[in-house]
């Protein structure tokens, strides 16, 4: 009871502080369109009728120009639009554009006289970055998710590796720019997580995401902890339905299925969505060697969104994510011949509630209370040698998100408030089966909380530039107390007539620790292992880059500099041969390269190709500075982390092919993970691999397609890392055929 009184007081206050001051920050997730139209002499046109429309689905806005031809359209969720302008007596024009969280575009409409036909206008820059925007970003579209070779299955993360430069799976978790804490956000609301690591299972079924936004640093000041990589999803919400459902089904190899069944439907003011999920795999986790021995995955999941527009003023919108996961932990012969079963139970929920108000065009209030449950649970077969091993954590947080901001010619301001309280409950139990006699369990909780304050403003100097200037204020509180004061400073020239965009950052993050401490009989383990314990304290990273935007006849060219320092860095590590980890901190570490992404429009209006490419180094310096350490001096000079590649690279395309056809595939290269068994800096072999997809509709409502991943069926060592299973082979060939049926209800 005190427990949960503690993480409501903080959620009460949080919402207090709405109350008495509702001038505070917005939701990172939505944009603003604005635009001028004007006739042939540069008139401004009054009352022309404007409606932006949602390219996936049937929400839109419509909108009246003033007597300055002006019009905006605000708390636009992220994705592309198309933008149409009609008035009597003039041509209508349409425009497209994507909107990108917290961008404020400016597009310019000049109407012809007398003509009917309606035309739409790809503007070049459509799929560039906005001239105000410093943040290189990478949007994914719901379409995209379904062409793409098995970007679509429930625990995949193909949707961000395929597509966002310096992203890569290893030792089966998702790292970006050589980190792997991450956030995902809701509807632009961050889902809080202080642990490391701990999780396999992805949040969110691919299959519920409408669009995908992926930062890689330049942060704006609303986003604070967990920062290699931001990813801000847009949920399905129903405007893409009409009271319909739609099943998937698969079956394939390793007796897998993966399948869901999902509803939608809208009125002109109210639309809701819900989805539910089931698959099981008898390939789950990445193996520890060629064989696939015991890795059988099950996972049930579910989302519903529901959205209402009360009026032009007021919209509500509630998202909830429920999900589980089991996996066991594969095997090598040996421990397959001793009968050795470990297990991973994972489960997550989250649910959060949006306010968004507008007070006048150009100032607009979101209110977003969350909560959020998280659990893994290790269990270590008793026959494990030499120890085996239990360990079960459950972490809640509850919170709130106020975000408030200010929109007028020059000026794209936010002020906010965002914060949590946080619970753990974790039980560590071991049992030595090496003679010793060893046995412990240990029960122990864990309190904290965090409060941030973030201001930011976007500054249109001229038309062709845009200076950003914000501060992040972070307090946090568990076994220790920590402030952050977090500058961030950038931007961006658009170069007039070939609207290439010139961009610049530099900015400091702080990313708060876990609440994991190691105390009582489990330190004596530790102290009997040749190990110690010291407090864990936040990460404190400083990153600076450059990058340049090239639109050119639709395609969009990007290349980006980056490079981050970091003080306490996170990773994690075990207690002697124990599969118990715990988090750690190394004293220094930079990560540093270049990214290139190339993304083209509709080729001969059938289908797209992409590229990405990035040169990345991950490396370390010091010693360890917090968690489980066994006090030895560091080597000198800097070490490569065990998830440092210096070259990755994804090709591919989606096409749409006659007689309902279409065919997508990937290429992926990578140049070898660190090599954790040489005793000289090395890098383990480079791999190639290749997704192919094929589908046809057969009837309006019906789809087949069958997928192949790994289609040369490459095995090779992929990381030596000892996580789960010790070392990990890349994936083998996984071959299955998918329906798609769509009905009314």
């Amino acid at each position: 009871m005190k427990t949960s009184f503690k993480i409501m007081s903080v959620f009460i206050v949080l919402l207090q502080a709405a109350t008495l001051g509702s001038g505070t920050a917005r939701a990172a997730v939505f944009g603003t369109v604005r635009g001028v139209v004007h006739d042939p002499d540069h008139r401004p046109i009054q009352g022309a009728e404007v409606v932006v429309k949602s390219g996936s689905s049937d929400y839109s806005q419509k909108l009246t120009t003033d007597t300055d031809g002006g019009f905006e359209a605000a708390a636009l969720p992220v994705g592309a639009y198309l933008v149409t302008v009609r008035k009597d007596g003039f041509a209508p024009e349409v425009q497209e554009i994507v909107v990108a969280s917290g961008s404020a575009p400016v597009l310019h409409f000049q109407l012809a006289i007398g003509a009917r036909s309606e035309q739409v206008t790809v503007l070049e820059s459509a799929l560039a970055v906005n001239p105000e925007q410093m943040t290189p970003t990478t949007i994914v579209s719901r379409s995209e998710i379904a062409m793409t070779p098995g970007a679509d299955l429930s625990n995949s993360f193909k949707a961000i590796t395929d597509y966002v430069p310096g992203s890569w799976m290893t030792h089966d978790q998702l790292h970006v720019r050589g980190g792997h804490q991450v956030t995902w956000a809701i509807d632009g609301v961050p889902i809080p997580n202080t642990n490391i690591a701990s999780n396999i299972g992805p949040q969110i079924d691919p299959k519920d995401i409408d669009y995908l936004e992926a930062q890689r640093g330049g942060y704006s000041a609303a986003y604070g902890d967990r920062t290699y990589g931001v990813f801000n999803v847009v949920p399905r919400t129903g405007f893409e339905r009409d009271n319909e459902g739609e099943l998937f089904t698969t079956f394939g190899t390793f007796h897998q299925t993966n399948d869901q069944m999902n509803f939608g439907g809208h009125t002109e003011k109210f639309a809701w969505f819900a989805s539910v999920n089931g698959n099981r795999s008898d390939y789950g986790l990445e193996t520890p060697g060629p064989d696939v021995l015991h890795d059988r995955v099950w996972g049930l999941g579910g989302m519903g969104t529901l959205v209402y527009n009360r009026d032009a003023n007021d919209q509500f919108r509630s998202v909830t994510s429920l999900r589980r996961d089991d996996y066991q932990i594969p095997n090598d012969p040996d421990a397959a011949a001793a009968g050795i079963r470990d297990v991973e139970r994972e489960s997550d929920a989250f649910a959060s509630f949006s306010w968004v108000h507008t007070f006048q065009p150009g100032l607009l209030l979101t209110l977003s209370p969350f909560y959020h449950y998280n659990r893994a649970d290790y269990d270590g077969d008793p026959n494990d040698q030499p120890v085996a091993t239990t360990q079960h954590r459950e972490s809640q947080y509850a919170g709130a998100q106020i975000a408030f901001s200010a929109v007028t010619k020059e000026h794209n301001a936010s002020l906010g408030l965002y914060g949590f309280g946080q619970h753990d409950d974790e039980s560590i139990g071991l049992i030595a089966n090496d003679g010793s006699g060893l046995s412990l369990a240990q029960d122990k909780q864990a309190t904290g909380h965090l409060e941030a304050v973030f201001l930011e403003d976007q500054y249109k100097v001229r038309p062709w530039l845009t200076l950003t200037a914000g501060a992040r204020l972070t307090h946090f509180s568990g076994a220790i107390s920590e402030n952050a004061a977090s500058p961030r400073v950038g931007g961006a020239i658009r170069i007039p007539r070939l609207n290439w965009v010139l961009r610049g950052f530099w900015g400091e993050y702080y990313q708060a620790p876990p609440l994991s401490t190691v105390s009582g009989p489990l330190l004596d383990y530790a102290v009997s292992q040749g190990l110690g314990f010291i407090p864990l304290r936040g990460e404190r990273d400083q990153e600076h880059q450059f990058g340049l935007t090239i639109p050119l006849r639709g395609w969009s060219f990007d290349v980006n500099n980056y490079h981050q320092r970091a003080r306490n860095y996170f990773d994690h590590n075990a207690i002697g041969n124990s599969n118990v980890f715990f988090p750690l901190t190394v004293a220094g570490a930079r990560l540093y390269g270049w990214e290139a992404t190339i993304r083209s429009p509709k080729i001969a209006r059938r289908g797209e190709v992409y590229v990405t490419y990035a040169y990345a180094h991950a490396e370390g310096e010091g010693a360890i500075s917090g968690g489980l350490t066994d006090f030895s001096a560091p080597s000198s000079g800097y070490f490569m982390l065990d998830h440092d590649q210096r070259h990755t690279l994804h090709t591919g395309f989606n096409v749409t092919l006659p007689w309902r056809a279409y065919a997508g595939g990937d290429l992926y290269y990578g140049s070898g993970f660190t090599d954790g068994s040489s005793d000289v800096p090395a890098h383990l072999q480079a791999h190639t691999t290749f997704d192919f997809s094929f589908g046809k509709a057969v009837a309006e409502n019906l789809t087949f397609s069958v997928t192949a991943l790994n289609l040369a069926n490459r095995r090779f060592l992929l990381d030596n890392s000892t996580t789960f299973g010790g070392t990990h082979y890349a994936e083998p060939r996984q071959i299955y055929l998918q329906v798609r049926y769509r009905f009314h209800l």
